[in-house]
């Protein structure tokens, strides 16, 4: 397996994937000298070494913080966008389906689409990269990523070819769910593909067993429930709940597919990947919108007649959701992006409140908050009890110092009082 500084794996909706970011390395190289020189300097045993190593520290503690918050600041700006996105294009999809009742069409029309990553990765190579290459050259050093031989006819009908149709499947089944319940459910069933992802990962990866993510498991199972029963078993929910958990499960079946087969891959190679979906879902699948046009499956009178900007707009947003999912964690963190994605469904709803008919009952709010509480117990570290543990150690020791002068203060007068008083007013603030 190739080594690389920084990877991604090319998912779609609720992936936040983890990739080790050049800026955080050349972080933890900025640390490792401070604390070296710290001892060289200790050995030398210099009152003026040590005053500069603990300028250095601070200097280094405050460049620290100034990234964190600049990270926390983007994630803030990419929660909106993601969830803005997400949320936009599910409702402008519901909105074509009333003049364009064509959603194969549109999914080959926005998977089209993804054939731009690949040269807007290059500009963006060409603008930041001080060792600019040629498109082909740079072509050939992300076909690596397929293996020695490159992206031969067997690579791509072996290792690609399988995710386009994984891809196709899961937004034609999210397109036609949207045709048949409203936009809520839509979006708020597919977050359980998260959970899918995670007991696929279980099973078939072998990765590491977290009760809390079992529990977040049952949680989104035990909404797909509690939505079905909302409606009353009527058939047209049944049918569209159906099918947006087939939806969620194709991709979680990608996601897991593609970290047991390809791995993971650097940013210009994901780009090169999902563009080589969308061409060869351009040229390959391109007889099929033209087969369900004459068998009058999905019929339209004529060009004119098509509604250009609602499938552009669609095509652009999904676009747009996709680039800032895959790409968006290399200035934020991974977690943030994944809360744009849920945030979206309160957003959905909102505005299913005001455009159309929905009835907002018990059963169907709580298996909302059931999944999407689900999702958000998904997003936890594995080692988040660790942390909650370190967490309360530290909150303990911080305590016990100021138990202890209080005792100490016992011993005195005036001092006690003045002690108790300071006490008093740090422990309100």
């Amino acid at each position: 397996m190739k080594k690389h500084s920084a990877r991604v794996a090319p998912l779609s909706a609720c992936n936040s994937p983890v990739l080790t970011l050049t800026k955080v390395e050349g972080e933890d190289r900025v640390r490792e000298n401070v604390v070296g020189t710290t001892d060289t300097q200790a050995a030398n045993g210099t009152a003026g070494a040590e005053s500069g190593s603990s300028r250095r520290k601070l200097h280094c503690c405050i460049r620290v913080t100034t990234v964190q918050v600049q990270k926390a600041l983007w994630g803030v700006a990419m929660v909106m966008c993601v969830c803005s996105s997400w949320a936009g294009s599910t409702q402008l999809a519901k909105l074509t389906f009333k003049q364009f009742d064509a959603p194969f069409t549109l999914t080959w029309f926005a998977t089209s689409w993804n054939s731009l990553f690949f040269p807007l990765y290059y500009i963006g190579h060409l603008c930041k990269s001080p060792e600019r290459q040629t498109p082909r050259q740079r072509f050939r050093e992300c076909c690596r990523f397929f293996g020695d031989d490159g992206l031969t006819p067997k690579v791509f009908f072996t290792k690609v070819a399988p995710f386009g149709l994984l891809w196709i499947l899961t937004n034609y089944l999210y397109l036609q769910a949207l045709r048949k319940i409203n936009t809520t459910d839509v979006s708020a069933l597919f977050c359980c593909n998260k959970a899918f992802v995670f007991l696929l990962s279980w099973i078939v990866l072998r990765d590491r067993f977290m009760g809390v993510r079992i529990v977040a498991a049952i949680l989104a199972i035990a909404g797909i429930v509690m939505m079905t029963y909302a409606d009353g078993f009527h058939s047209h929910s049944v049918i569209g709940i159906t099918l947006v958990v087939a939806s969620a499960s194709m991709s979680a079946l990608y996601k897991v597919l593609f970290k047991m087969v390809l791995g993971s891959a650097k940013f210009g190679e994901a780009a090169l990947f999902l563009s080589i979906v969308g061409s060869a879902n351009f040229v390959f699948v391109s007889f099929v919108p033209v087969i369900l046009y004459f068998t009058r499956v999905e019929y339209i009178g004529s060009p004119a007649d098509i509604p250009w900007a609602y499938l552009c707009g669609v095509a652009g947003l999904l676009f747009a959701f996709n680039v800032l999912v895959n790409f968006g964690i290399a200035i934020t963190y991974p977690t943030l992006i994944s809360l744009g994605i849920v945030l979206s469904v309160p957003v959905n709803a909102m505005v299913d409140l005001y455009t159309c008919e929905i009835n907002f009952n018990t059963v169907r709010l709580i298996a909302v908050c059931i999944i999407c509480l689900g999702f958000l117990m998904l997003l936890l570290p594995e080692d988040w009890d660790q942390c909650i543990i370190q967490l309360s150690t530290k909150l303990r020791k911080r305590d016990e110092p100021a138990e202890g002068s209080a005792e100490a203060g016992a011993t005195t007068g005036l001092n006690w009082r003045g002690r108790t008083r300071t006490s008093m007013s740090t422990f309100a603030h």
